[in-house]
C-alpha cells in the first residue's frame, strides 16, 4: 500500500515538472517574439545636442526603440545630417522633426528664430542688462526713458514699452544657462514680431532702454501708467493721460477746457397786484381814492420787520 502511494506521488511530481518546463518555454518564446516585433529602428542622439548646433554624422545613430513612436521621428541619418537644432536634444532621445530647423536653414542663431518672428540686437551694459543675469532663455520687460514731443510733464518720462520678451542670445551664447550664472555681454538679441521690432529699433535710437528681468512662468501683462521726474517728488502720482500717434510714439496733449456752465435763470417774481381805485362824484366834480390791497400791506409789514432786524 505504501509502495503504491509513493509511486503515485513521484509520477505526479514528474508530470508537474514537465508541464512547468513546457509552459515556461512557450511563454519565453512568445515574449521574445513580441519584443522583436514591437521594437523599431529610429534615429537617436549620440550625444547632447544644444540649440543652434549643426548635426554631423557622428552626432546621431540608429537604435532600437520599443513602444509607440513619437510624432515626427526620423528614421535615417541623412534626414538629420546638415540641419540645425532648434531645441536641445539629449543623449539617447529620438531626433524628431519639430526640434530640427528646415533643411537649408543652416545652424546658429538664425536657425532657432521661429517663422514670423525677428531677432533684434540691443546694446546693453551692467545696468541695462540686469547685471549680467539677462541670459539666453530669460524673459524681460523693456522700459524706455526720454522726453516725448509735446509733453506737458516736466522732466524725463519712463514708460513700459514691451512685456514678456524672450532673450534669444546673450552675446554669442545661444545656450540656456540652467544654473542662472550672470554673463556680462555688450549685446543681447531679443525675439519679437515685426511690429515690435520697429518699435524697439526706434526706441533704441531716440530713447534710453532698460531691461527688467521677470519670472519665466509669469505670463501676465500689466498696464502701468508710466511716470515722470516731476511726479517722483509728488509721491509718485501718475502722469497726465497721453495719446498715441500713428507712428507708435506717445504724445501728451493739453486737455480741452471744460464747457462753461449754463446760465442760471433768476426766479420770476410775480408783479404786484394793481391798487384799488374808488371814484367819488360831487356834482360835476370827480375825485379818486386809492386803497392798498391785503397783499401789499403784507409785503410792507415783511419789509418793515426785515429792516428792524
Amino acid at each position: 500500500m505504501k509502495k503504491r502511494l509513493v509511486i503515485v506521488i513521484v509520477f505526479a511530481l514528474v508530470i508537474s515538472a514537465a508541464s512547468s518546463a513546457v509552459l515556461y518555454r512557450l511563454i519565453s518564446t512568445q515574449l521574445a517574439a513580441n519584443r522583436e516585433t514591437s521594437s523599431t529602428k529610429i534615429l537617436v542622439a549620440a550625444r547632447n545636442l544644444g540649440s543652434g548646433e549643426l548635426i554631423k554624422e557622428v552626432d546621431v545613430k540608429v537604435a532600437d526603440w520599443n513602444g509607440p513612436l513619437l510624432a515626427g521621428s526620423l528614421m535615417k541619418p541623412e534626414d538629420a545630417i546638415g540641419r540645425g537644432v532648434v531645441e536641445a536634444i539629449y543623449l539617447g532621445e529620438p531626433v524628431v522633426e519639430t526640434r530640427m530647423a528646415a533643411r537649408g536653414a543652416g545652424a546658429g542663431l538664425a536657425a532657432i528664430i521661429p517663422s514670423g518672428m525677428r531677432a533684434v540686437a540691443v546694446r546693453v551694459n551692467d545696468v541695462v542688462g540686469v547685471s549680467g543675469f539677462a541670459t539666453a532663455g530669460s524673459r524681460v520687460d523693456i522700459l524706455i526713458a526720454g522726453n516725448p514731443p509735446g509733453s506737458t510733464a516736466s522732466g524725463t518720462v519712463t514708460k513700459t514699452l514691451l512685456q514678456n520678451i524672450e532673450i534669444l542670445s546673450a552675446g554669442q551664447n545661444i545656450q540656456k544657462d540652467a544654473e542662472g550664472k550672470p554673463v556680462t555681454v555688450p549685446v543681447v538679441n531679443l525675439l519679437v514680431n515685426p511690429e515690435q521690432a520697429e518699435m524697439l529699433s526706434l526706441a533704441s535710437n531716440e530713447a534710453r532702454i532698460q531691461l527688467i528681468l521677470r519670472n519665466p512662468t509669469d505670463k501676465e501683462e500689466t498696464k502701468p501708467p508710466g511716470t515722470a521726474m516731476a511726479y517722483l517728488f509728488r509721491g509718485g502720482a501718475p502722469p497726465p493721460p497721453s495719446n498715441s500717434n500713428a507712428g507708435g510714439g506717445q504724445q501728451n496733449r493739453r486737455a480741452a477746457p471744460p464747457p462753461p456752465p449754463p446760465p442760471v435763470e433768476a426766479p420770476k417774481v410775480a408783479p404786484p397786484p394793481p391798487p384799488i381805485i374808488v371814484e367819488v362824484f360831487h356834482g360835476v366834480r370827480k375825485s379818486e381814492s386809492k386803497f392798498k390791497s391785503d397783499e401789499e400791506k403784507q409785503q410792507e409789514k415783511e419789509k418793515a420787520s426785515e429792516a428792524a432786524k
